[in-house]
């Protein structure tokens, strides 16, 4: 460029008249000059807005101490490493590396979005009791794209009393005594007499099945053969991305999910029109009751809530406990002395009828002290639920440091569930730990399967129904054995990728 000035500075020292061609060629090499400084310094901008970017990614902004961590990559965060498989019972290396190194608070950034982890018991307790106050229910975007933008997670206050309550309408224990108990034994009993005529079933379908069945005619009344939609192919769908990189793209599982989400909404939106159209409709299921509460004066649902609300009922009411008694058939069969102790004290139970087949009863369910043990031991290894997330309404000061308002936290109950100083040998898989316990009936410091605080799972006495009704069944009637697969992988969630096929022999 240096020629160029040089020779537009001429026109300012010579006297020898140039000719408008020469004018206009120095205009534009002089343009062009210009034009270069500009872009060299734009771009020098641009690095050095990118650097501060960077740098304040790396460093956000905190009026007080954050927790020590790492942000990871601009916007992907450390999403790759969170959703990383891991094929054991155990802590995943996502959150085990980082307590090790920072110790049980730390930050990192998932999907987008800062979050602090916390592993310790004390903070997931003080995050849940102050839910509300300082903190209020909250999941990252894709999360909340899946499940749909005013599902019973996302809402708050009144809103979610009121969605609570009439949800235990169905899973209450009064309707578990008169009603559901009966029918998850009829479930059981029905499925296990299946299972026994094949040659093998694959456990974790076959439980699939069996709950989704069930729930879902309680709650819209759905029968698989009477209707020209497979519902549950749908859910399948949906839960196959459910926990997976949020890549929403043709051939992800991701974008697989939020198709199987489409076609199952489609198939809940055409129940709704076709019931709110007819006004002389008797209540029959639980969506019926849903519809009632739509038809009021001055209703507190809408349509859209309501059609959450049943989405993400059908998908939490079948595959969270199918996926736990997946896992816990895996470990009875790897510890016949815990089928042992179970079958004495079934097979107690069903002496001291005066029918042997008769179904359960809920005092008898109620007798399975041992039962109960398994339960609750199963769920803690099974850690269903790798992270409950909340969002900081405010600056929140704890144990030394800041959470800033707008942040997120994921509370991780298997850091707390498998931690060796609360549980010993905690991935050994030990019913006996809980002898003597008092029945735990809600979240504590030390136990959060079921969630904890103003949101415990409203469908914790179903879960444990069904586990229990299902064990009593398997072990009076039935021996085992494994056929093949089994083998688990967490992503975060619990899978099993080559299922787990078991051969059931009928006891004479």
């Amino acid at each position: 460029m240096q020629p160029y000035l040089e020779l537009a500075s001429l026109r300012i020292t010579t006297t020898i008249p140039l000719s408008p061609r020469i004018y206009s060629t120095i205009f534009l090499q002089a343009m062009a000059a210009m034009a270069y400084i500009a872009l060299r310094g734009a771009a020098l901008a641009a690095i050095v807005a990118l650097i501060h970017w960077v740098y304040r990614w790396r460093h956000p902004k905190c009026a007080g101490t954050l927790p020590p961590g790492s942000m990871g990559i601009p916007i992907i965060g450390e999403t790759l490493q969170f959703f990383a498989p891991n094929p054991t019972c155990g802590l995943s290396p996502f959150v085990r590396d980082r307590v090790k190194r920072y110790g049980s608070m730390f930050k990192t950034s998932i999907v987008g979005r800062p979050v602090v982890v916390s592993a310790d018991p004390d903070v997931n307790h003080y995050v849940f009791q102050n839910e509300g106050k300082l903190f209020e229910s909250w999941y990252p975007d894709t999360f909340t794209e899946i499940f749909g933008r005013d599902n019973v997670g996302s809402l708050h206050g009144f809103i979610y009393k009121y969605l609570k309550t009439l949800v235990l309408r169905l899973y209450g224990q009064e309707n578990l005594k008169a009603v559901l108990l009966a029918e998850t034994d009829a479930a059981c009993r029905g499925s296990l007499a299946a299972w026994a005529a094949q040659p093998c079933v694959d456990i974790k379908d076959g439980l699939s099945t069996m709950i989704f069945d069930l729930t879902a005619k309680k709650l819209i009344g759905y029968e698989p053969t009477k209707s020209s939609e497979s519902l549950r192919e749908n859910f399948t769908a949906f839960i196959r991305g459910l926990i997976s990189f949020p890549l929403n793209i043709p051939g992800t599982a991701y974008h697989e999910c939020m198709e199987g989400r489409k076609k199952a909404m489609k198939v809940l939106k055409g129940m709704m029109k076709e019931r709110m159209a007819d006004p002389e409709r008797k209540c029959e299921d639980f969506f019926d009751h849903v519809i009632q509460e739509l038809r009021r004066e001055k209703p507190l649902l809408t349509e859209t809530i309501a059609l959450d609300l049943m989405f993400v009922l059908l998908f939490a009411s079948f595959e969270t406990t199918a996926l736990a008694l997946t896992l816990g058939v895996k470990l009875l069969t790897e510890n016949p002395r815990v089928v042992d102790a179970l079958t004495e004290e079934h097979e107690a139970i069903v002496r001291n009828r005066e029918d042997p087949d008769a179904a359960v009863t809920w005092a008898e369910y109620k007798s399975m002290t041992f039962t109960a043990q398994v339960i609750m031991e199963i769920v803690r290894l099974a850690n269903i639920v790798p992270g409950i997330f909340r969002k900081a309404l405010q600056d929140v000061e704890i144990k030394g440091y800041t959470v800033p308002a707008g942040w997120g936290i994921m509370v991780c109950p298997p850091a707390v569930h498998l931690n060796p100083d609360i549980y010993e040998d905690p991935l050994a898989f030990n019913p006996w730990r809980w002898q003597g316990k008092p029945e735990i009936t809600g979240g504590t410091k030390h136990f959060m399967a079921f969630g904890g605080g103003l949101r415990f799972c409203v469908g914790t006495d179903l879960t444990k129904v069904l586990m229990a009704t299902f064990i009593h069944n398997l072990v009076t009637k039935y021996r085992w054995k494994t056929v093949k697969g089994g083998n688990i992988v967490r992503t975060p969630g619990l899978g099993f990728p080559d299922g787990f096929d078991i051969q059931l022999f009928p006891k004479n």
